[in-house]
């Protein structure tokens, strides 16, 4: 679009582009790949407003022979006639597995929600954690109740059982050890 004084009036729109880089990359591999993605955006003229990468995460379906893949999201501003020639070098790319260019709607808010899955993660582990505890004491107050329950019905057998006769002492069995010798070692004896 022109003025009268030949000034361009550029129509910047934001959009948002979600990248789905092949798992496993080195981290080297990974930040070359997203210098590559950026420096895409950069020839055109484009201003990153935000960039959210959400790491590792499995994927619906195979693409490939891959299960996962590294998935960054990109916020930018620019010109609307520059999308097709962004859109076309990621299609040719190498690196990238698949991409997604969209206009958000109006009002939308940029959210990083790398940041809010870790939130997130964190309170579900602690609800987690809460109810784990609350299995482990269920299953120590049953155990200690079958203890008890045991214990009363031994106390009960015990009392219910004869009188057994006692063990002989260790004095009564050194002398029946000392007469075993004797008996053995007396040569008197031919058998």
């Amino acid at each position: 679009m022109t003025t009268s004084d030949d000034t361009i009036v550029t129509d910047d729109r934001v959009y948002e582009c979600c990248v789905l880089l092949p798992f496993p990359l080195s981290q080297k591999e990974e930040q070359d790949a997203m210098k590559e993605i950026e420096g895409y955006f950069e020839e055109a003229g484009a201003k990153q407003m935000a960039k959210d990468s959400w790491g590792r995460r499995g994927l619906a379906y195979p693409i490939g022979d891959r299960e996962e893949g590294i998935f960054v999201v990109y916020h930018y501003e620019m010109d609307p006639s520059k999308l097709k020639e962004i859109d076309q070098q990621m299609q040719i790319s190498t690196t990238i597995l698949r991409h997604m260019l969209i206009k958000p709607p109006k009002g939308y808010q940029i959210t990083n929600y790398s940041k809010e899955y870790e939130t997130w993660l964190k309170e579900r582990k602690t609800v987690s954690e809460q109810k784990e505890e609350e299995k482990e004491e269920a299953i120590k107050r049953k155990v200690a109740e079958k203890a008890k329950r045991q214990a009363k019905k031994v106390a009960e057998e015990k009392k219910a059982r004869p009188p057994t006769v006692p063990e002989k002492s260790a004095i009564e069995e050194d002398k029946l050890t000392e007469e075993l010798e004797k008996l053995i070692s007396d040569d008197e004896i031919d058998i």
